[in-house]
């Protein structure tokens, strides 16, 4: 298989989930990320997850001691977890003690726990469930989610947890919703000597008793599906980065033994790819942690301050590692900024999926800018709308035969193409430090994660514009099929007219060049005409700034599975004689 990210793309737009049931071990609650969360988990502020982990590769599997503290925002006379209910319950405790087999429950994948008293609005507990068993074993990460187990090229134990698309309730017991992030998550990882854990956030120490080593862990406010276990026989890059914010940003990458030359080649990237975001979009979210990455057995994913990389060291034409720019994009729009519903991922994936024609105006011109859009152009579906309005799970968005599936990548990144193109670059990029910050003057302090959906972010565009632009993103954002522009020329001109789903309002200008100059049809009521004699030369749109259906498109997207069809039902005949 082909590593790039333009793979990956390709991948997700196909993406269909492994069925639950054939899952056996996993209940579709446990399989579905990112259901609505239960009442409890409402009336919580999950202020702190201590988690040890105990990681035997010779078993495969895992031992885990998970202490959650939470503060109740509202009465409450029990808690919720979700947690996968294959795991054998050793201990359930409430602030020390423990609670007998009939104070808890998980049927269905997740776990409800009766408090010995109802806590009252203010007050704390803290859950502890010690558990064991072996983790959900993921067949295709990172699209199918759970642990890999593999061996470095050295022989030694090399394992990776990818589980954004099913969740942390795969290995620990956590609120599996984009919104259940912990304030604070530490982690202790145990594994057999000489192997490392790189872990999320800040390094707090490693001690070694008995042919074993832990690793200490500390991070903030992670996304949930951030926390990552990465363990290997890793050596370690280090550098500090100077920010342009005045900070000082360490700078880790741990890759495996005998691969010192290439990750030297990549770790050179790091420095170009952080002034690239903090002079477009503004400061690393996590300076105080670390730009980190760890080499894993499975292509990639946006772990908070440890992305997972597996690219194999592949950089494109455009000489760049696009897997690595693709997640580091993920600490803004994803860790910093996270969606308040798996409807709401198109702001993860397309402003993702923007950053790298953003990455490639940045070092090399307009040239490659278009490029790459174009590539991106030529991978939307438009089968369903970016965003539904309404509480999604993880198939429901990544699963393309039921969702947006790829076009949350693509389509999104062509979509603000086009609003950075409509609003103009100091709006636009005042829009998206807000999005990410909640200031348009981020500093390092002054800002903390936060939730954004998609209302909220058309709010801020209305806010920063003075404008209401909640037309443009009904059409985008709502409808699958994308906006027609009909063309009619007659004597005199050319007549323009916007055609859209269920003639919604759609007054996007469009520049028109007649014979080598450029005009602005203002389309007013998604009408406008261009003046112009017989004869004339003229191009639609003819810098590329707007998102609209091209019949041709269409017709080579069909006659490429076509006969991508033909030459894989031409390989399965061979390959039965």
């Amino acid at each position: 298989m082909n590593r790039s990210f333009g793979a990956l793309l390709v991948v997700l737009t196909a993406f269909s989930p492994v069925t639950w049931a054939r899952q056996g071990a996993l209940t579709k609650h446990t399989y579905d990320s990112g259901a609505s969360r239960a009442p409890e988990q409402l009336a919580v502020v999950f202020e702190k997850a201590d988690l040890q982990f105990k990681v035997d590769p010779a078993k495969k599997s895992l031992s885990g001691d998970a202490a959650l503290t939470f503060r109740a925002t509202a009465p409450v006379s029990r808690l919720v977890v979700d947690f996968d209910r294959n795991y054998a319950i050793r201990l359930v405790s409430i602030d020390g003690k423990p609670i007998v087999k009939g104070g808890y429950r998980n049927p269905d994948g997740r776990m409800a726990i009766d408090l010995p008293k109802p806590l009252a609005a203010g007050e704390r507990a803290v859950l502890r469930i010690v558990y064991a068993g072996k983790p959900h074993v993921a067949d295709r990460a990172p699209w199918d989610g759970g642990f890999v187990w593999a061996k470095a090229p050295t022989g030694e134990p090399w394992v990776a947890s990818a589980v954004q698309l099913q969740g942390c309730d795969l290995f620990w017991p956590c609120i599996d919703h984009p919104m259940g992030e912990p304030l604070q998550v530490d982690q202790h990882i145990t594994v057999p000597a000489p192997l490392v854990a790189a872990g999320n956030g800040v390094a707090m120490g490693m001690e070694e008793k008995d042919g074993w080593r832990t690793y200490h862990w500390r991070t903030r406010a992670p996304n949930t599906y951030a926390i990552a276990l990465n363990i290997g026989p890793y050596e370690v890059l280090e550098a500090d980065y100077m920010s342009r914010y005045g900070n000082i940003i360490p700078l880790r990458f741990w890759y495996l033994k005998g691969h010192q030359a290439k990750a030297r080649v990549l770790f050179e990237e790091f420095p170009l790819m952080l002034d690239f975001f903090e002079s477009y979009i503004g400061p690393y979210p996590f300076g105080d942690e670390k730009m980190g990455v760890a080499e894993t057995p499975h292509l990639g994913m946006e772990h908070q301050s440890i992305n997972a990389y597996g690219n194999e060291y592949v950089k494109t034409e455009f000489g760049y590692d696009e897997l690595l720019q693709h997640e580091f994009a993920h600490e803004w729009f994803g860790n910093q900024l996270t969606n308040v519903d798996w409807d709401d991922m198109w702001l993860h994936e397309g402003y993702g999926s923007y950053m790298q024609p953003l990455y490639m105006e940045y070092r090399y011109g307009s040239q490659w800018y278009y490029a790459l859009l174009h590539a991106q152009r030529t991978r939307i579906a438009n089968k369903f709308p970016v965003v539904s309005g309404s509480n999604k799970p993880m198939g429901g968005v990544y699963d393309g035969k039921v969702g947006p599936g790829g076009d949350i990548y693509a389509k999104g990144s062509l979509i603000l193409h086009t609003l950075r193109n409509l609003i103009g670059d100091k709006d636009f990029f005042a829009v998206t430090r807000q999005a990410v910050y909640g200031t348009d003057k981020p500093a390092p302090g002054n800002f903390k994660p936060l939730y954004l959906s998609t209302p909220e972010y058309i709010a801020i565009v209305d806010k920063v514009t003075g404008r209401d632009y909640r037309w443009f993103f009904d059409v985008y954002l709502y409808q699958a099929a994308l906006p027609q522009l009909v063309a009619t020329r007659d004597a005199k001109g050319l007549a323009l007219r916007w055609k859209t789903p269920a003639d919604k309002p759609f007054p996007m200008p469009v520049e028109v060049r007649v014979d080598g100059r450029d005009r602005v049809v203002a389309m007013k009521n998604g009408q406008g005409r261009v003046e112009m004699p017989a004869g004339a030369v003229y191009t639609i749109d003819p810098h590329s700034k707007v998102l609209r259906d091209l019949p041709y498109m269409d017709e080579f997207k069909a006659d490429k599975a076509a006969r991508e069809k033909a030459a894989a039902d031409k390989a399965k005949k061979a390959a039965k004689k």
